[in-house]
C-alpha cells in the first residue's frame, strides 16, 4: 500500500517547504516531524509522487562503511545501525516490518600497488570507527571465494559486518507514511519560483499557481537540485550524470553469495537474489537532460561482460533480464553531498549533489538535517565539513573511496 499525495495545501504558510519527496526529502520529512523538539509545520512539495524517473527508484540499495574519510564513516555506520534498528527507530511500532538487509560485504580488489596502498591505508581509519574491514590478500580471496581469477590481483578490501544490500523500498515507503501521521503534508505540484528578500527566502510558487509562504525552504531536489538553487538566485554544482544497472541469470550460478565486487576496471557487480546486478561509470560521463534515460548498449558488450567473464570465468555464459539507466545527482566538485544552509541565504538548506551514496546516507542526513533546523546546529554528527561553504572556498571534501 503506498502513500497518497495531497491535491492542494492546507495552509497559506508553513515552517519548513521540502522541494522533493523522494528518500531524502521523506528522511528529514520524518526526522522533523519524529523530533518532539520540532512543533513547526511541513509541507513537501514533489512534481512526480510515482518517483519512476527518481534516483530512488533506480538505487541498487547497497550500503557500505568502506570509505576514506572518517565523516562519511561514521555516517554509513549510523545507516546501518537505522536499518537494522528499523523497528526501534520507528517507535516500536508493530506494524512497521524489519528491513531484510543481506550482509554480503564489499570487496575492493586492487589490480596495481598504489591502490593496494589505499586500501591499506583506509582500512586502518575504517576500523580505528569500529567497522569490520579486513585486508585479503590474493590468495585468500581465491580460498574464500574460489570463483574469482585473482591472477592480476594484489589484495582486496573486504567487510562483512554491516555491509551488503537492504530493502530501501520499505525504509522509504514507512517514512513518509509515519511522516504524514505526524502532520507533515505531501503535495503533487512543482515549485517553479522562489521569493527572495535580500538574504531571506519568503515564499515558493507553485505550478498550480498558489504561492505558500514559508520560514526555511529544504532543497532535496535530487539531480534537479541546481534548477531549485536557481530560482533561489543560488550556485549549486550539481548535475545529473547517467549510471547504468545491469540483472542477468548465470548459466553455471556460483555456490555461495557474491560480495558486491569492485573491479580494478570500475565495474562492480553483487549477487542479487537468485541473479546478479552489476554497472559500471561510463568511459565517456558528461551531464545528461533530465529526461534522457536511454540505455547504452554497447557499455554491456564492451565493457562490463568482458570484464566480468575476466574477474569470473563461470560468468561466461550469463544472459541480461532487465536493465536501466538512472541518473545520479553528481557533485562536480568533489562527488560528496552539499549539506546544510547557504552561506548568504541561511533559511535555505541543501541535501544535495550524493554523487550515488544517498541511499545508504539518507538517515543520517534527514536526522542532521532535522537537528539543524530544530535546533540551528548539529547534535550528533558535525556535518559541517560538508557545508556550503567549502564550494564558496572551493575546499573540496576529500574521499577516495568513490565508485
Amino acid at each position: 500500500m503506498g502513500v497518497g499525495v495531497d491535491g492542494s495545501p492546507r495552509a497559506a504558510i508553513y515552517d519548513v517547504v521540502i522541494i522533493g519527496g523522494a528518500v531524502i526529502g521523506s528522511s528529514i520529512a520524518w526526522f522533523l516531524s519524529s523530533n518532539p523538539d520540532f512543533d513547526g509545520t511541513v509541507l513537501v512539495v514533489e512534481r512526480d509522487p510515482t518517483y519512476a524517473t527518481s534516483s530512488t527508484a533506480h538505487t541498487n540499495s547497497c550500503m557500505r562503511q568502506q570509505f576514506s574519510n572518517p565523516l562519511n564513516i561514521e555516517i554509513s555506520r549510523f545507516g546501518a545501525e537505522f536499518v537494522r534498528d528499523f523497528q526501534r527507530f520507528m517507535g516500536d511500532d508493530p506494524e512497521v516490518p524489519e528491513i531484510f538487509v543481506n550482509h554480503f560485504g564489499y570487496l575492493y580488489l586492487a589490480g596495481d600497488e598504489m591502490f593496494a596502498a589505499r586500501l591499506r591505508a583506509n582500512q586502518k581509519v575504517q576500523a580505528e570507527l569500529g567497522a569490520g574491514t579486513k585486508i585479503m590478500t590474493a590468495r585468500e580471496i581465491a580460498t574464500t571465494y574460489p570463483f574469482y581469477n585473482v591472477d592480476d590481483i594484489i589484495c582486496g578490501s573486504h567487510n562483512l559486518i554491516d555491509e551488503g544490500y537492504f530493502d530501501s523500498g520499505t525504509m522509504f515507503d514507512w517514512w513518509r507514511r509515519k511522516a504524514r501521521q505526524h502532520g507533515v503534508e505531501y503535495l503533487h505540484d512543482e515549485v517553479v519560483a522562489i521569493d527572495r528578500d535580500h538574504d531571506r527566502v519568503t515564499a515558493v510558487s507553485l505550478a498550480s499557481g498558489e504561492s505558500i509562504a514559508c520560514h526555511t525552504v529544504v532543497n532535496a531536489a535530487g539531480p534537479r537540485a541546481v534548477e531549485v538553487a536557481r530560482m533561489a538566485g543560488l550556485h549549486l554544482p550539481v548535475e545529473p550524470r547517467k549510471r547504468y544497472t545491469f540483472v542477468f541469470d548465470a548459466a553455471e550460478p556460483l555456490e555461495r553469495d557474491l560480495p558486491l565486487t569492485i573491479d580494478p576496471s570500475g565495474v562492480h557487480v553483487r549477487s542479487d537474489g537468485n541473479a546478479y546486478m552489476a554497472g559500471c561509470t561510463p568511459d565517456l560521463d558528461p551531464p545528461v537532460a533530465y529526461e534522457d534515460f536511454a540505455m547504452d548498449h554497447d557499455i554491456w558488450e564492451d565493457k562490463v561482460w568482458p570484464t566480468l567473464a575476466h574477474r569470473i570465468p563461470a560468468f561466461e555464459r550469463i544472459k541480461v533480464t532487465s536493465q536501466w539507466a538512472g541518473h545520479y545527482a553528481h557533485n562536480t566538485v568533489d562527488h560528496n553531498v552539499i549539506v546544510g544552509p547557504h552561506n548568504e541565504v541561511s533559511n535555505v538548506v541543501f541535501a544535495n549533489g550524493f554523487s550515488g551514496h544517498g541511499l545508504q546516507q539518507s538517515p543520517a542526513i534527514g536526522r542532521a538535517v532535522s537537528e539543524l533546523i530544530t535546533y540551528g546546529e548539529y547534535r550528533t554528527l558535525d556535518l559541517t565539513p560538508l557545508g556550503y561553504q567549502r564550494i564558496v572556498d572551493n575546499q573540496p571534501f576529500i574521499e577516495t573511496a568513490i565508485i
